[in-house]
């Protein structure tokens, strides 16, 4: 009697396992990324000092005795140094955000991802938490072996110490982003006695939580899948536009030899295929595949690049920025420049131009007194003893300087028409002031219906500081 297994049913035979392509999501290969110097390592941790400077260091200036830089939630007001913006001055952060988003497609067009490679918040912290981590882990080498080492006392001190300085950095991060909205005297005094709002805490922890999040685990996979901008950047390139770029002509085909040999003479280009410039990329790419949407510009390739020819006594710019045309038509500086300056890019830089002076402009010219009527609707008109017309209104009075000031009240419109109570209104600094005027014109002064009257509204130290705004007047019929 045989003893062989019995066939499988014909339903097992036709199953066969998952390719692994189609999977939904790629599995992340952690990435260690090697510590690289030169010029544009230099610029991109000049843009880090620069910006981190401004954003912890602006809450701590004062201006006019407050803080210099506050978006006061609770008052509604904010205060940018000599300027204080009201809800009504919503204009000027449409004709900003007009502006950065031309500000983006200029240099975008012009070349490439600046902002994303040099000073945006992504690139800017995780520079600042993997600088933490090389300080305390070691270079990119040391810090793949403490992954791969089983756990012991030096590898959790290691780990819990590189999560420590990252913690303290995101708190002070999020405490600083909170400041701008709540006063800071308020926050330290918070601090200080355990006290913060919930609201306060909320937010602190959130923007901290985040903060540690993205630049401290997350890192690439934010500029590669969470980042809009990695999307949509090809729209906005074109053969013009610098970016950074491997010279394949000159360096296939790659390979190793010894240093000072002229690579034709053994048959191959400059490129030595020593990967650095992979290792040195932050989102772990291979620019000699081409330019590849998780590309940020930061340009940490070429200085790893440059570098290399240097030891090899080979040129410079083997990556370098360029753009396609002039790579295909072996085009100099000069004519880069040229092709940089093209209709495209000179007219963004036109309209960036004209809306920041509009900007400008607008910001100057602002009058610092605002004037709002509105008539009482519960009494639209009535008659009083002495044959007159009595009509209230309510003004709101905007004194949007950062002095107390007393203003002038006058009316006129129609023969006899008066105020009648206190012609005068005292406005604390960048506050508004509710005054309540009865206003009072005798019967036959007008029209039965409604008649247009003005109200204005004057410093009474400085008359050039005057505002006139007109509303009706209504007679009974």
């Amino acid at each position: 009697m045989s003893t062989a297994s019995p066939e499988p049913h014909k339903s097992a035979k036709a199953k066969s396992p998952v390719p692994e392509h189609d999977t939904l999501y790629a599995a992340r290969k952690k990435l260690y990324v090697r510590a690289v110097s030169g010029l544009f390592a230099n610029w991109r941790w000049l843009l880090v000092w620069i910006t981190q400077l401004i954003f912890y260091g602006l809450p701590w200036l004062s201006w006019n005795d407050r803080q210099a830089v506050l978006f006061h939630l609770t008052e509604r007001k904010f205060y940018i140094f000599g300027w204080v913006f009201w809800p009504q001055d919503v204009f000027f952060l449409a004709i900003l955000l007009i502006i950065s988003a031309y500000a983006l497609f200029f240099f975008t067009a012009v070349a490439g991802r600046l902002w994303c490679g040099y000073a945006c918040p992504q690139t800017v912290y995780t520079e600042i938490f993997m600088w933490i981590e090389q300080k305390i882990e070691g270079d990119h080498v040391k810090r793949q072996k403490l992954d791969q080492a089983p756990m012991s006392g030096e590898k959790a001190l290691r780990r819990g110490a590189k999560f420590f300085a990252w913690a303290v950095v995101a708190l002070w991060t999020g405490f600083t982003f909170v400041a701008y909205f709540s006063p800071l005297d308020e926050l330290l005094h918070s601090f200080r006695t355990v006290g913060f709002g919930p609201w306060e805490t909320f937010w602190i922890l959130f923007y901290a939580g985040f903060t540690f999040l993205f630049a401290g685990v997350l890192r690439e996979q934010v500029c590669k899948y969470m980042c809009p901008y990695a999307r949509f950047q090809a729209v906005m390139f074109d053969p013009d536009t610098l970016v950074i770029t491997y010279d394949e002509e000159r360096g296939e085909p790659r390979g190793t030899r010894r240093k000072n040999i002229d690579p034709r003479s053994v048959g191959k280009g400059d490129c030595i295929d020593c990967g650095i410039c992979v290792q040195v990329c932050p989102t772990g790419i291979d620019i000699r595949n081409g330019l590849q949407y998780e590309c940020i510009g930061c340009a940490a390739c070429i200085d790893a690049c440059d570098d290399v020819m240097d030891k090899m006594n080979y040129p410079r710019g083997l990556i370098r920025y360029s753009t396609e045309n002039a790579l295909k038509k072996h085009w100099g500086g000069k004519e880069i420049l040229l092709h940089v300056l093209r209709p495209r890019t000179l007219i963004y830089g036109a309209i960036l131009v004209a809306v920041s002076i509009a900007f400008v402009w607008g910001l100057a010219a602002r009058d610092p007194l605002r004037v709002d009527i509105i008539r009482d609707r519960s009494s639209l008109g009535r008659e009083i003893e002495g044959g007159l017309i009595e009509n209230v209104y309510q003004l709101q009075v905007m004194n949007m300087t950062e002095a107390p000031r007393a203003f002038r009240l006058e009316v006129s419109g129609l023969p006899g028409v008066k105020i009648g109570g206190a012609e005068r209104v005292d406005v604390p600094a960048a506050s508004t002031q509710a005054v309540t005027l009865q206003v009072l014109v005798p019967y036959d002064s007008g029209s039965p219906g409604s008649n247009r009257i003005s109200f204005e509204v004057t410093a009474e130290d400085d008359s050039s500081l005057s505002v006139k705004e007109e509303t009706t007047f209504l007679i009974p019929r």
